[in-house]
């Protein structure tokens, strides 16, 4: 891509949008500027001009997004098949095993939730599609992380805010890189309450007929109810059966 190609003020509106957030529905200009780490002027700007298209609404001291922004996100969804692929196999999964189940893809950092089939709510925040969770420290996020090379998941993890979210999270980027060989040579990966006190899960990737890992997905129970060193034994089968059901529909 040439220097001249690039178009800054369309990267730093999108830099003002990704902002928000489910903690941070309703931003000031301040705020805004602070989060994006732009000037106060630009993210006026960027703003504004949001809200004159329709995109966030303006009370006269906090901006917040519209339904409208939504159709950023549906042009994704509708564009790939994956989500309507999985979606009924998720849905199979989540009936067959009893508890929520979901699927995922990396982007960045973080996993992006592309399909989910809930039974119950086992996490503080509603997860829909579209959602983010930091990859370093969830099931899905793990097996994506794991076929890349070492240097490409480290340099994830550098870019990556390695939060102690719970006493048992592993923030070691050593720790982590032999995680995810141990996850590379068993196929799933399985989180002990690294997310959230009470959650635990379990992961395997989805690969396409190439054998490339193309979107993850998991089950996920409460700790009270299964805990971790139950989750192979009672799930990992149900989710072998669909990686195995959806690989040959995987088509590159």
């Amino acid at each position: 891509m040439r220097e001249t190609d690039f178009v800054s003020g369309f990267a730093r509106g999108l830099k003002v949008i990704e902002a928000f957030g489910e903690t941070r529905q309703r931003l000031s200009i301040a705020e805004a500027a602070k989060l994006t780490e732009l000037d106060r002027a630009t993210v006026r700007r960027s703003l504004l001009t949001l809200a004159e298209l329709g995109y966030a609404d303006y009370d006269g001291k906090f901006f917040t997004l519209t339904p409208k922004i939504l159709r950023l996100g549906h042009a994704y969804l509708s564009a790939t098949p994956l989500p309507a692929l999985l979606q009924p196999h998720l849905d199979h999964l989540s009936e067959k095993a009893g508890q929520s189940a979901s699927a995922s893809v990396l982007d960045g950092t973080d996993i992006v939730y592309i399909a989910r089939a809930s039974q119950r709510r086992v996490m503080s925040i509603n997860l829909t599609p579209g959602s983010r969770l930091p990859a370093y420290c969830a099931s899905m996020g793990r097996v994506l992380l794991a076929p890349l090379p070492e240097s490409e998941a480290r340099a994830i993890l550098a870019r990556s805010e390695l939060k102690q979210n719970t006493p048992n999270t592993k923030t070691d980027s050593d720790e982590l890189i032999a995680e995810f060989r141990r996850v590379r040579a068993e196929g799933y990966a399985i989180i002990d309450q690294e997310l959230e006190i009470g959650l635990c899960s379990i992961a395997v990737p989805i690969d396409n007929d190439r054998g490339e890992t193309v979107a993850a997905i998991n089950i996920g129970a409460p700790a009270a109810l299964v805990p971790a060193a139950e989750m192979k034994e009672r799930y990992l089968p149900l989710l072998k059966e669909t990686q195995a059901a959806l690989r040959p529909l995987l088509r590159r």
